[in-house]
Formats: structure tokens, sequence, C-alpha cells
């Protein structure tokens, strides 16, 4: 009996810790989103590089990328490198550098992207049905201004 107390009172230390609850939430989203990418061939993170990759029509060097992820540029060059080879995106020279190459996806890249969108977007939908509109939107907001404010700070 007093190993299940000790369970959970540990279990409310954690529930009082922001980083606990912050990486088990994170978990739980790239879970059901990887799971909802799979059918693309894709995960979280080739997913957010194609994100990136067709933002602009320039396209975006690889250590933009790499700050912009939190991911060291060696991990970026090896998702530029899958999704190339999918042919999802392709590198350009940039036209100021000749040494920088531009990441941009390509018109088939662009349709996945499109298509993996909508899957990634219901399944937010349905890891937020908890919350209310307006606690999405505040949640939101909070994780732009911390993820903001850590830029740079720590690579994972």
């Amino acid at each position: 009996m007093e190993g299940h107390m000790e369970q959970a009172g540990d279990a409310t230390a954690l529930t009082d810790d922001v980083g606990f609850l912050l990486s088990r939430a994170s978990g739980l989203v790239v879970r059901a989103s990887n799971a909802s990418l799979a059918g693309h061939g894709l995960r979280v993170r080739s997913y957010s590089v194609l994100l990136l990759a067709g933002d602009t029509e320039e396209g975006v060097s690889q250590r933009e990328m790499a700050d912009v992820l939190g991911l060291d540029p060696s991990q970026v060059v090896l998702l530029v490198d899958e999704l190339a080879a999918a042919g999802l995106v392709e590198r350009r020279p940039s036209p100021v550098d000749r040494r920088t190459r531009l990441v941009t996806a390509t018109d088939a890249g662009r349709a996945v992207r499109a298509r993996a969108g909508v899957d990634v977007d219901a399944t937010m939908t349905r890891q937020l049905a908890e919350l209310t509109a307006g606690e999405q939107h505040l949640l939101r907001e909070l994780l732009t201004r911390l993820v903001a404010g850590g830029r740079g700070a720590v690579r994972v």
C-alpha cells in the first residue's frame, strides 16, 4: 500500500512540473502527428522541413532551417537529403551567395505538403479537443512566445 501512495505523490509532483507537462504533451502530439504523416512518407521533422521549404519561392538555407527548428545543421542535411531523394525538395544556388544552397519545395513537395497538412490539421483538432477555441489560441500564443524567447539557446 505504501508503494501505491508513493506513486500517487510522484504523479502529483510531475503534474506540477511544467517541463514534464510540456514534454508529455509534445510526445502525445508528435506521436499522433507522426501517425497521420506516415501515409505521406513523412514524420514531424521532415514535414517541418517541407513546410519551411515551401514557404518562399526562393527557398531557405539549411542553416536558417536549423535555427528555426532548433536542430543541429547535420540533422537538417539528412532530412533535406531524404526529402530530395523523394523528389519533394531541391537545392538551388543562392542568387546572392554562391556558397549557399537554398532548399525549396518541388511541385510534388507542395502537393504532398497540402495533403499532409489536411491530415495534420485533423490530428491537431483531435489532440486539442479538450480545450476551447480561446484556450487553443492562448496555448498557441504562449508556446510561440516560449519558442521565440528560447530560439538558439539549446539545440535538440
